[in-house]
C-alpha cells in the first residue's frame, strides 16, 4: 500500500512540477506549486517524518506561496502570448542542460543508493523529529538558514522598490 501511494504521490509531484515550469500563467503556476507541495509533504508523512511533512505545508505551501502571490500581484505579471514559429537556439541549450542535470543527478543517486539504511531502533526513529530538525538547523545548517532568510527580505525589498519605481 505505501509503494503504491509512494508512486501517486511522486507522480503527483513530478506533473505539478512540471505543469510549473512548463506554464505561461503565473497564477496558474502558483497553484500548481502549492500542489508540488502538498505532494512532497505526502512523501514525508510516508517517510514516517511527520514533523518535516507538517512545516512543509505550513512553512511552503503557506507562508513562502503567499509570498510568491503577493509579489505576482504587485509586479502585475501578465502571461506572456503563445509565440508560434521556431523555438530561439538558447531555448534548445536549456533543454540540454536540464536533461545533463538529470541523467547526473541519477547516476548520484544511483551510487548513493548502495549504501544499507539504519536500523529501524537507531537514528531512524528520530530523522523527522523536532528535536532532529531544531539541532539540525541550529547547529550544522545555521548559516545556510541566515543566508536563505536574507535572501528572501532581499527580494522582498527589491520587488517593492521595482513596484514602486513604475507608479
Amino acid at each position: 500500500m505505501s509503494a503504491a501511494l509512494f508512486y501517486i504521490f511522486a507522480g503527483l509531484l513530478l506533473g505539478s512540477a512540471l505543469f510549473v515550469v512548463l506554464n505561461r500563467n503565473p497564477m496558474y503556476s502558483i497553484v500548481a506549486l502549492v500542489f508540488a507541495f502538498a505532494n512532497l509533504a505526502g512523501l514525508y508523512f510516508l517517510l514516517e517524518a511527520y514533523f518535516i511533512g507538517v512545516l512543509q505545508v505550513l512553512v511552503y505551501a503557506g507562508a513562502i506561496m503567499v509570498l510568491f502571490l503577493f509579489v505576482v500581484m504587485l509586479l502585475n505579471v501578465q502571461p506572456d502570448q503563445p509565440q508560434l514559429g521556431v523555438v530561439p537556439l538558447e531555448r534548445w541549450w536549456y533543454g540540454v542542460l536540464v536533461i545533463l542535470f538529470v541523467v547526473l543527478l541519477l547516476i548520484l543517486v544511483g551510487r548513493g543508493a548502495q549504501g544499507s539504511l539504519p536500523a529501524a531502533g537507531d537514528e531512524a526513529s528520530s530523522i523527522g523529529s523536532v528535536r532532529a530538525v531544531g539541532e539540525a538547523l541550529f547547529t550544522k545548517y545555521l548559516l545556510p538558514f541566515e543566508i536563505a532568510g536574507l535572501m528572501l527580505t532581499v527580494a522582498l525589498v527589491g520587488t517593492v522598490f521595482l513596484a514602486k519605481r513604475r507608479i
